[in-house]
């Protein structure tokens, strides 16, 4: 992990070479004849509506599904004989790829990365091993958004009035969720949806939150997002945009917070990202074939090995996975304290002038990338060696001004850094 906490593989030589100027449960919400009946269970939150009809007085009550001990025991049993997954730590190569993803598991804020390179370089499977580093937060229980006791602004609407009301919000640890965005999914299975069939057979309406609320204050992960139609392009686009998701159905209108990382990965020769979509993504980085033969033997090896016993193999890498946790849990707690000099904010505005940078996103991004960086490795100040590492991942997906181009590869920005910060 020495060359993933340095400098990535791009940059290295370049680096080297010039100096550098020191200056979830899932919720149902129901309308209910009898919410009587929902007392004494576990229950999932609803938002009170009074509605009528004729003598009949309908609300919008707290029901969904109640949870016995058999279906909490079958939930745990299913979450420990789940696939394996390949630990992070197992990756060989790949540095800028795996340093992007790390960085934003420290700060969420700094925007998602989006990933491209050739077909088969390990993209989606290094994505889906973060997993297993993913820290613990604190969310409100049975909040089927994952509300944050402690922020307003990332709490569903039930939870908010709970809070105005003075009552005690019940919390609990769990780790961040990844949700998996398949290309084939529907806007509804995205954005949520009103459940028909209860409706037909109980006679009631209930709402059914989508993956966006599944994702809130976490990974949103999208395979082949070049690929995705251009109806779910919109709604990424607007609850990135907003991080809120409205969800408008059947005369019922819901507003729910939906504030996540957004990870993409594809592969160029399918075809560009919408140029909309491509500057939501806080950093880009670019994956190439790896070129060394006995690298690219150790990596078939290590394939192997985890092929025939994932568990054992596993646990081979059990303390580097531990360690590497602890290091991004130490990163977390300590990244509010990390501090970055005038100057150095001074210069990095200046790149972003001056390589025509459109917005204020560039200058953002790029600074909260070098905090983070500072902080994974154990600092409290930003350097310009940190400031070198990142920018290049933080700028070069918006150079592009004619859709047409291809992504910069980042030597671009480094040339335009070393002018300003020489």
């Amino acid at each position: 992990m020495a060359g993933l906490l340095g400098t990535t593989s791009s940059t290295t030589a370049l680096l080297s070479s010039r100096p550098i100027s020191s200056s979830s449960k899932p919720s149902i919400r129901a309308l209910s004849f009898n919410p009587v009946h929902s007392q004494g269970r576990r229950l999932y939150g609803g938002i009170g509506v009074p509605l009528r009809k004729g003598r009949s007085h309908l609300t919008i009550s707290n029901v969904a599904t109640e949870i016995s001990p058999a279906q909490e025991q079958a939930q745990k049993l299913s979450k420990e004989n789940q696939r394996p997954v390949y630990p992070f730590a197992a990756i060989v190569g790949q540095d800028e790829m795996k340093l992007c993803l790390l960085l934003n598991v420290i700060d969420p804020k700094i925007g998602g990365v989006m990933i491209m390179g050739d077909r088969g370089t390990g993209k989606s499977t290094t994505v889906r091993s973060l997993v297993d580093l993913l820290p613990e937060i604190t969310v409100v229980a049975a909040d089927p958004f994952n509300s944050d006791p402690e922020d307003p602004e990332s709490m569903g609407m039930e939870v908010r009035e709970k809070l105005i009301k003075g009552e005690q919000l019940p919390t609990i640890k769990t780790k961040i969720n990844m949700v998996d965005l398949p290309l084939g999914a529907t806007e509804d299975r995205v954005c949520g949806t009103i459940d028909i069939e209860k409706a037909l057979t109980e006679g009631v309406k209930a709402f059914e939150p989508g993956l966006l609320a599944k994702a809130n204050r976490g990974i949103l992960y999208v395979d082949e997002v070049n690929l995705l139609d251009d109806h779910l392009v919109d709604v990424l686009l607007d609850s990135a945009a907003s991080g809120w998701n409205t969800v408008e159905r059947e005369g019922i209108s819901i507003s729910h917070p939906a504030r996540f990382i957004l990870i993409g990965s594809g592969n160029p020769e399918e075809g560009e990202l919408r140029p909309q979509l491509l500057d939501r993504f806080g950093m880009h980085a670019q994956v190439g074939t790896v070129r060394d033969a006995e690298l690219r033997v150790k990596i078939v090896e290590e394939r192997a090995r985890f092929d025939k016993n994932p568990k054992e193999f596993r646990e081979t890498y059990k303390i580097d996975q531990e360690k590497l946790t602890d290091q991004i849990t130490a990163a977390r707690s300590c990244l509010s304290s990390v501090n970055i000099d005038h100057d150095l904010r001074v210069k990095i505005s200046k790149v972003c002038a001056e390589l025509n940078v459109d917005g204020l996103r560039g200058d953002i991004v790029t600074n909260r990338a070098a905090k983070a960086l500072a902080a994974l490795k154990g600092r409290d100040q930003v350097t310009p060696e940190d400031i070198a590492v990142v920018i290049p991942n933080c700028l070069r997906h918006r150079l592009r001004k004619d859709p047409l181009e291809s992504i910069d590869s980042g030597s671009l920005v480094i040339e335009k850094f070393y002018e300003v910060f020489s």
